[in-house]
Parts: structure tokens; C-alpha cells; sequence
């Protein structure tokens, strides 16, 4: 027999061994010697009250043999000698995608512009220590794409669009903790997701899937409004007629090149904003109602705020616990910062992107000439202004949160965990009035929802930009783009994910449509 259970579980509980079992069989009013099993199904933590609870959702084994392998199977087929899929992009969508193709019997051939996950460690050392950003590896482009180097949270709303507990229990497969089946928010880490991606990698290789790293693609062949081959930047053509694109949301010589062949585009409403750094005790104290450090047993503590200031949401963005803000660019002569943790979220700080709305219809009037690019344009621009404030290096803009809310430009800041380095700059003024003003608004609220939040004691970093595609390629019901045969726009950079496991779930999707008539 097998009951599902709600169990309370207080801090000081939690140390006991076996509590579990114990509360489990209080609830169900049978002796513990007829559990033979706890399975954790869902596990949260309920910091509301300074008496802080761990809600379990449990399944208790009575009597019976608690299974030991999961109900989920992967059945990756030999496709050495199928009909190909041309997937480009190794981001978590076009790794889905080409998982999916070997289990439905379809060979994926994948180019990915960057390099594999050892060898593109060495460019983001690059970026960090000597300020060089290679343009086809780096926090963005390579093995695994932006994912590989991130906090790897895996949380999603997007739950009508896959089966998220499949995407989940794929990444377990392929060397993720079981741990992310079982939190209610869970993540993998940046120092576990490398060697996730290389077994994703190693699977679809053992499968007689194709891998061709630093292979950038250039150009389409298209006849007759028919995708008929890739053009590649070593000058080889490859023929092709089922062609999932899954660039990521930073592949902007994607997005030129489709606008200049006028292959239809939609410019997209997206976010953009700054990146806030705290100690992490301080965000701690504020969540945990304490007054030292954290109870053992509690991770590092995260937040979520939202504010609508002016008609458009301000809130918190790919917050990490624990973490690094990294350098994100993908070109030189830009500035982007972004987030990651490890996985046990041990680091000093805290940090968060804080972002606004941008409706790409209402707020952009000067982007106009642009056309469908022009939340691109205006992306580009700010990253471009994080540069030259920031030294015209991968040093990037800053402010103590305080300054940059009351306008006036900070005399020191902050240490940091951002390794290329900071330097004081009124990005209060240096930022559009749309954004400047909102952020400066919404922080302030953020500091009455959260006593102690707004404090010289935290730095705002600039500039947090790449936090969706600008830009749209659009499909239809078929997931074909409406215009070019054979062509499946895919994931964050077509506009149609958020996030990890959102973009595995649309590559999955993209690969069942691809192989259909094939």
C-alpha cells in the first residue's frame, strides 16, 4: 500500500534522524515498523513566520518495496543511418530537440557555433581576467549555450507546454542530482551542468547523432520559399530540408541575416535593466528573521519582488543565492552582466537581475527605422554605454543601491563578486529616463516589501539586458515559420521559451513537428 502525505516539518525536527518515517506514521496512526519506505515527492520551505516550517509532500511505502528506479524510460535508438534533422544550436533546446529525434528515429545533425564545454572554459577566462570577449564562445555561445554557465535553475510557469517532470528527469539521466525532482524550486548548478551537457553530448553521439562544434552558420539556401541547404563560414554548404533553428536569444547575426534575406521577423516586448548585489547574510537576515547566521539546515535564501511603477512591472529577474555576477557579452565593445551559483549556493553574495517591461510598440519611438529589430537596436545601445562607463573594458558600471536611488554617484562601492571588476558611474543619468526612473522607483518599493533590502551596503551593476529575445521569428500552428518550408524557429531565440526547461520542452516540440512527412 501507498499513501501520499502533507507533512510540517520544523527546523528543529529536521535534525532528527528518520523524522520522516516517525511523522508519517503518526499521521497514519501505524506503528513505524510497517513503513518500509519515505519517497519524497515535493519539498518547500516556509520562511513567512520567524518560525520557520519544511513542507514534505511524501509517499509512504506500507508493507511494500520502495521502487528504486524511476517510471521514466529513454529509448535512444540507432539513427546512424536515418534521415537527418539539422538542429542549429546546443543550447538546452537544440539538446532536447536532438534527444527527441534519436528516441523518434531521426538522425540530429547539430552546428554549434562555440566550442565544447573544456575548451570554452578557456574564452571565459579570457573575458574575466584579460577583457576579451570571443564572439563565438563565451558565457552565451558554446556546448549547452547560456545555460551551461548559469545558476541552472529549472522553475518554470511554462507547464501547459511539455512535460515538465520528463525534462527533469531526462537531465537525472544524464548525471543531475535527484534532488531537482524533489524542490519545489529546484536547480543543478554551475559546476555540475558542464559535465550534465557533456553526458547529453555523449548520448547523442553513441546514438549516431552528429556534433560539429565552432561551425558557424551564414546563410540559407532557399528556393521556392523551401529551406534547400545551410550555408556554412569555413565556405562548405550543407543540403538540408528539416532545419530546427535554436540560436539562443543572442544570436543577433541570426536575426540580420534573416532581416536582410526578408524572412518575416516581429520585434518582441522583453526587459531590461541592472543587476543588484548583496551580501548574502543581509538577504538572509531579511528572509530567515534572523539576527547571525542562517540555520545549517537552511540553503543561502533568495527573494522574488515585483512593483508596477508607471504601467509597467519592475521585478526581479534569474535571482541567485550564493552567487557570481559573470560577464555576458557576446561581442566586444559591450558590457552585459549576468548571474550564476554553484550548486551549493556557498558564495558571500546575493545578486539579482532587476529589470523593466519594455513594450516594444509604446516605448521605443526613436527605435522606429529599425523595424522588427528595433528592441535589438535599443539593447545594443545601452550595452554599448555600459561600456564606455565602465572604462571601455569588461569592467562594468556601478553604483551603491543607495546613490543610484537618491541620484549621485557613489565616492567608493562595494566589494563584488563580478571578477572583471567595477567602476563608480551615475548610471541614475546614464540610463534611459524610461528605465533609470522606474528602477530607481522600484528599489525603493523593494525597500518597504523588504526591511533592510535598500542599503549602501548593496551595489547596482550595469547593465542586466539579455534576459529574453527582443526579437520574434514566428511560426505557425505547425511550428513552421509561416513563410520558409522546413524552417523551425526554436527556444529562447525564436521566442518561444524562458528559461531551461522551457526551452528543452519547445526543442522537444520542434523535433516531433520537424520529423512530420519526413
Amino acid at each position: 500500500m501507498v499513501k501520499e502525505l502533507q507533512l510540517r516539518v520544523t527546523l528543529k525536527e529536521e535534525e532528527y534522524d528518520n523524522i520522516l518515517i516517525t511523522k508519517s506514521a503518526q499521521a497514519l496512526d501505524i506503528d513505524k515498523e510497517d513503513i518500509t519506505g519515505v519517497k519524497v515527492l515535493r519539498k518547500s520551505i516556509d520562511a513567512r513566520k520567524p518560525k520557520i516550517i519544511i513542507n514534505y509532500k511524501v509517499a509512504v511505502y506500507i508493507r511494500e518495496v520502495l521502487p528504486k528506479t524511476s517510471d521514466y524510460k529513454f529509448d535512444y535508438k540507432d539513427v546512424s543511418k536515418a534521415k537527418p534533422v539539422h538542429i542549429i544550436g546546443f543550447g538546452p533546446a537544440g539538446m532536447y530537440a536532438a534527444l527527441r529525434c534519436i528516441e523518434l528515429g531521426f538522425k540530429p545533425i547539430v552546428l554549434e557555433r562555440g566550442k565544447n564545454v573544456k575548451d570554452r572554459r578557456r574564452d571565459l577566462k579570457a573575458i574575466n581576467q584579460d577583457h576579451f570577449v570571443n564572439e563565438d564562445s563565451n558565457y552565451c555561445f558554446g556546448e549547452g549555450g547560456a545555460g551551461t554557465y548559469s545558476d541552472g535553475k529549472l522553475y518554470t510557469r511554462s507547464l501547459k507546454r511539455g512535460d515538465v517532470r520528463r525534462i527533469f528527469e531526462n537531465l537525472v539521466f544524464h548525471g543531475a542530482t535527484d534532488q531537482i525532482l524533489v524542490d519545489a524550486h529546484p536547480h543543478i548548478g554551475t559546476n555540475k551542468l558542464p559535465k550534465v551537457v557533456q553526458n547529453i553530448r555523449e548520448t547523442i553521439l553513441k546514438h549516431g547523432g552528429e556534433i560539429y562544434f565552432e561551425t558557424r552558420v551564414t546563410d540559407f539556401t532557399i528556393k521556392n520559399n523551401k529551406i534547400q541547404a545551410i550555408q556554412l563560414q569555413n565556405g562548405e554548404e550543407m543540403t538540408a530540408n528539416r532545419v530546427i533553428l535554436a540560436t539562443g536569444h543572442s544570436a543577433r547575426d541570426i536575426f540580420y541575416l534573416l532581416h536582410k534575406k526578408e524572412i518575416a521577423l516581429e520585434a518582441k516586448s522583453f526587459a531590461m535593466g541592472v543587476r543588484v548585489e548583496h551580501p548574502q547574510h543581509i538577504i538572509d537576515s531579511i528572509q530567515y528573521h534572523c539576527s547571525g547566521p542562517r540555520h545549517e539546515l537552511l540553503p543561502a535564501a533568495s527573494y522574488s519582488l515585483v512593483q508596477q511603477v508607471n504601467e509597467r512591472g519592475v521585478y526581479s529577474f534569474c535571482m541567485c543565492p550564493g552567487g557570481f555576477i559573470v560577464p555576458a557579452a557576446t561581442a566586444n565593445g559591450e558590457v552585459v552582466v549576468n548571474g550564476m551559483s554553484p550548486s551549493k549556493r556557498n558564495n558571500l553574495y546575493a545578486n539579482s537581475g532587476i529589470v523593466v517591461e519594455i513594450d516594444v510598440n509604446r516605448d521605443l519611438p526613436k527605435y522606429e527605422q529599425f523595424g522588427p529589430l528595433k528592441g535589438l537596436e535599443y539593447q545594443k545601445n545601452l550595452e554599448r554605454m555600459a561600456f564606455t562607463a565602465g572604462g571601455r573594458s569588461q569592467v562594468a558600471p556601478a553604483q551603491r543601491l543607495t546613490d543610484f536611488v537618491e541620484g549621485r554617484l557613489s565616492v567608493d562601492l562595494n566589494p563584488s563578486s563580478y571578477q572583471p571588476g567595477l567602476n563608480s558611474a551615475p548610471l541614475h543619468s546614464l540610463l534611459p529616463k524610461f528605465l533609470g526612473s522606474r528602477l530607481r522607483k522600484g528599489f525603493s518599493a523593494f525597500g518597504q516589501k523588504m526591511k533592510g533590502y535598500y542599503t549602501h551596503e548593496a551595489n547596482v551593476v550595469g547593465v542586466e539586458s539579455r534576459t529574453s529575445s527582443p526579437v520574434c521569428i514566428p511560426r505557425n500552428d505547425d511550428l513552421e515559420h509561416p513563410q520558409i518550408k522546413g524552417l523551425y524557429p526554436c527556444g529562447e531565440g525564436g521566442g518561444y521559451a524562458g528559461g531551461i526547461v522551457s526551452a528543452a520542452m519547445d526543442g522537444e516540440r520542434c523535433a516531433e513537428a520537424a520529423i512530420k512527412g519526413l
